[in-house]
């Protein structure tokens, strides 16, 4: 805590009301708030967000499966079973479960009747591409697609292209090609990664989350490299990550609602102002964040990644730091 008293929390809906009203729902065992917010839902950046936030709360209950039942002829619930056979099979994959590649063709399948179900919709195709890194010898033919630039690799470009059509440039489509990118057939190679969030940025207009992929691939940098151990941490305030934290903020968050933004992006933003000495930049982000943060990537740059209690302090520290510099700016 904050020698103001501040402490940060975490909750998956943010600013999202209407969200965390249909989580406590699900929490009780409910899910027509779930189904209702929903259906209401018509704008499809948020629509994929929720669908998100949902599945991950709802993947350990049989709630979607009631509501399917309930109402077999529910888009929305095809959607949601898609996504909940999806989240399913990425925990078994992390957890090494041995019907790991039982659940991933479930999940496939029903990835595949969700977007029958739902022709117009860009989550279906953003599950299937979540499911793509599994694919680490990009044995699957979908998985090894031609690459729309000469510089990118090959991987799953039509199911990207897919969901593009949908919702064009729909931020989670391209964070799961960035993960695929990670982890690919070729060792996962960061220069990959670094081309390919420099393609989906030039075309990203004004608004677009887009903007924000740079700084998740500096992240990744550093934790691979072990940065946080390095007695001289230049990698925040060199020219390029400070070109490419302003360009965050301006070509993206200048043009949003906190209630439209991504946590994960908010913070990953104001992480690289505040590494960047950006701080009266970085206190207009923390004021959009309110009290609400992300362990990521604030756990990368303490001894150790695990510890929530150092990673809160090191927000806490950031946020103390750029709240004060703006003020102190004010007073001038």
């Amino acid at each position: 805590m904050s020698r103001d008293g501040f402490r940060p929390a975490y909750h998956p809906a943010g600013h999202d009301a209407g969200l965390r009203v249909a989580l406590q729902d699900l929490r009780a065992g409910r899910w027509m708030s779930m189904r209702d917010l929903l259906d209401s839902t018509a704008d499809r950046s948020l629509w994929t967000q929720r669908t998100q936030v949902l599945a991950a709360a709802a993947a350990g209950t049989d709630l979607v499966r009631a509501w399917r039942a309930e109402e077999p002829d529910s888009v929305s619930a095809a959607v949601m079973e898609g996504r909940v056979a999806v989240e399913r099979t990425l925990r078994a994959h992390r957890g090494e479960h041995r019907q790991t590649h039982e659940l991933w063709q479930q999940a496939w399948e029903a990835c595949r009747l969700a977007a029958q179900a739902a022709p117009d919709d860009p989550v279906p195709w953003v599950c299937l591409l979540a499911l793509a890194p599994l694919d680490t010898g990009q044995q699957m033919e979908e998985h090894r697609a031609a690459p729309p630039e000469p510089m990118l690799p090959y991987g799953p470009w039509g199911l990207l292209a897919e969901a593009d059509k949908r919702d064009p440039h729909n931020r989670e489509a391209y964070h799961r090609m960035l993960q695929f990118m990670y982890v690919r057939r070729a060792g996962g190679r960061l220069s990959e990664a670094v081309n390919f969030v420099q393609w989906a940025v030039t075309s990203a207009r004004p608004g677009s989350a887009l903007h924000v992929l740079p700084l998740y691939v500096r992240v990744e940098r550093y934790r691979r490299e072990g940065g946080r151990e390095a007695a001289l941490d230049l990698h925040w305030v060199a020219e390029d990550a400070t070109r490419e934290a302003l360009r965050a903020l301006s070509g993206w968050f200048d043009h949003v609602a906190p209630v439209e933004s991504s946590l994960l992006d908010l913070n990953h933003l104001v992480h690289a102002l505040w590494g960047a000495l950006r701080f009266t930049e970085g206190a207009r982000v923390f004021e959009a964040l309110g009290p609400y943060w992300t362990s990521v990537p604030w756990a990368y740059r303490t001894p150790d990644a695990g510890d929530s209690a150092a990673a809160i302090e090191l927000f806490t520290q950031a946020r103390a730091r750029c709240l004060g510099a703006d003020r102190g700016r004010g007073r001038s």
